[in-house]
């Protein structure tokens, strides 16, 4: 595939969007004359990944360009994901978008994507590389000290307290442990972790752990979700084992079961990223890139914490997805 022209003007077009979980023909119908973005995520098994979707999609439009959006089928899949990055760079295309699953995994294509003039940008979860010109993400630290200190509020400052995180090897996964963990050891002398486990970003195997966890510690008055999966894992197994009331459940992400669940009263709160933002600056990123402007090293996405007194608000509304 040749190289495309750069952006010349930001313009409302038709560009063509393909998703999917990577086919070698995903570029069939794209226009050859136009700046081609493949983006690559990290799955599709949940709507905060439909909704990034939607956000590169605007852009796309926006600014004239071609793009893919492609993901594996789980967040565990980390061999698909990396075979789908290479596939993208096999395609040539003018940047990549990338978030990774496992921020160590990737590096050798992130090389291979420099060597070839390709740049990169990270969306989501950043890789342990100097290679991608910027991030696009939510500052997973600070919102998940904002959900520790809400969690701290609501059990009254003392307590024990759990944790259901999707992975250890992606960076939202270990910042959202790490910034909740820290925040608890740092202002909450009176709560104690006693557990942290990881479900992939799975339902079913979220459930089963935070079922695990509860049985095991009767006592336990708290469990934080640290994405959409775990969330909904952790308020299936409080609602299972009858504990709604008992056990303060706080989220991450939003989509329906956790919008749900905080009108009911089953969960506390959470935090929402900004989803449709992360698309759409990355794309816009791409752009840049393409274009040879220089960009942030990161780019800040935003995120909010909401529960039952604000989930109406409009500037809440605006970034939950259903």
């Amino acid at each position: 595939m040749m190289k495309r022209r750069a952006v010349l003007a930001t313009a409302p077009g038709a560009a063509l969007l393909i998703a999917g979980c990577g086919t070698d023909d995903a570029t069939e119908g794209l226009d050859p004359d136009k700046p081609y973005i493949a983006l690559v995520s990290k799955g599709f098994q949940h709507q905060f990944w439909q909704a990034v979707q939607d956000g590169a999609e605007q852009a796309a439009e926006e600014f004239d360009v071609e793009i893919t959006f492609e993901g594996p089928d789980s967040e565990s899949e980390v061999a698909q994901q990396i075979d789908m990055l290479q596939t993208a760079l096999d395609r040539d295309p003018d940047a990549i978008g990338f978030a990774a699953l496992d921020s160590q995994a990737s590096v050798p294509l992130m090389t291979e994507a420099q060597s070839r003039g390709i740049p990169v940008i990270a969306f989501d979860s950043g890789v342990d590389s100097d290679v991608p010109v910027t991030t696009a993400s939510t500052d997973n630290l600070a919102a998940a000290a904002l959900a520790a200190e809400h969690m701290v509020e609501l059990i009254g400052g003392a307590g024990k307290i759990a944790l259901v995180v999707h992975d250890q090897t992606s960076v939202t996964g270990v910042q959202r442990r790490d910034g909740f963990a820290e925040y608890i050891e740092q202002n909450a002398p009176d709560v104690e972790i006693v557990d942290i486990q990881y479900g992939a970003g799975d339902q079913l195997e979220s459930t089963n752990i935070a079922t695990a966890i509860i049985e095991g510690n009767p006592d336990l008055v708290g469990i934080y979700g640290a994405n959409e999966g775990s969330a909904i894992g952790v308020i299936n197994a409080v609602q299972e084992l009858d504990r709604v009331g008992e056990i303060q459940i706080i989220g991450f992400d939003s989509g329906q079961a956790q919008i749900d669940a905080i009108r009911s009263g089953v969960m506390a709160g959470a935090i929402t990223q900004n989803p449709v933002g992360i698309g759409y600056e990355t794309v816009k990123a791409a752009v840049a890139a393409i274009n040879g402007d220089d960009l942030p090293e990161t780019i800040d996405t935003g995120f909010y914490w909401y529960d039952a007194t604000n989930i109406d608000d409009t500037e809440i509304q605006a970034v939950l997805y259903e």
